[in-house]
């Protein structure tokens, strides 16, 4: 899939992984639509980048503002021209909680809620909403693509922390869902993969004690370093434009496994 003269909408464009994944986009000549709800900053970023970007204030865990920002989409696509090449849900949060407290209390489900609606409902969601147009796209040479979607797991998918329980459900349920949606779209021409990340310089990891930062240091095989964005970025752009990638899901996590204990 050629990136050029394509809109690739993003969730979570404003920041961290979703912000780097815009301006690599961008950088190769694609249109990008914005979904986040950070309006100062993501209308910022319209200013800096210029034309070939539009934001649009959208809360991920809510039908009705995902169906008016992707309404909206679709009608600056009519005036651009520039068919959905892609959407990438990189949307997500995470409060670390177990089920049950030191007092023997359940956890109570607001939390629980929460990072599901965002991290995995508000993906189907996303998704259910805007393959419609993508569908409808002209099928590209060679192989009749019509698009491609990148979706962000996590390597809490594979081996979650204590405290994770919520989020590594809603990064599992991502992981398994990849395939699946490679096999129910592959008669449409579109592809789906999914990224899982480890730990990565982004507004989720920034919430981390200097604590916990140190002792996930510990662990890294190499390099010794949390991720970047234009590494995550990188692989994003790599998944969009090579026609093989289908159905799996990279762990981007420089070959550290996490312990059960840091």
């Amino acid at each position: 899939m050629h990136i050029k003269d394509r809109t690739f909408i993003i969730s979570g464009g404003a920041s961290g992984l979703g912000l780097a994944t815009v301006r690599d986009l961008h950088s190769h000549g694609g249109y990008v639509a914005i979904l986040d709800l950070s309006a100062e900053t993501g209308n910022s970023i319209v200013n800096e980048l210029g034309d070939r970007v539009k934001f649009y204030e959208a809360d991920m865990s809510s039908t009705t503002s995902v169906q008016t920002a992707v309404n909206a989409i679709a009608t600056w696509i009519s005036q651009t021209s520039a068919p959905i090449g892609g959407v990438i849900p990189a949307a997500g949060v995470g409060l670390p909680s177990k089920l049950i407290d030191r007092n023997n209390e359940p956890l109570s489900m607001a939390p629980i809620d929460f990072v599901l609606n965002i991290n995995l409902r508000g993906v189907l969601d996303l998704l259910r909403l805007t393959l419609p147009h993508m569908t409808r796209n002209t099928p590209t040479d060679p192989d009749g693509e019509r698009g491609v979607l990148v979706l962000v797991s996590s390597s809490a998918a594979f081996d979650g922390q204590p405290g994770q329980v919520a989020y590594a459900a809603s990064k599992g349920a991502i992981r398994s869902m990849t395939l699946v949606l490679a096999r129910d779209l592959a008669q449409y021409g579109i592809r789906c993969m999914a990224i899982a990340p480890s730990y990565f310089e982004s507004a989720m990891t920034a919430q981390m004690s200097e604590k916990v930062r140190k002792s996930l240091e510990k662990v890294f095989e190499f390099p010794k370093r949390p991720g970047q964005g234009r590494e995550f970025a990188s692989c994003v752009r790599h998944c969009v434009e090579n026609g093989m990638l289908n159905g799996e899901v990279i762990r981007l996590d420089g070959g550290t496994r996490m312990p059960s204990r840091l």
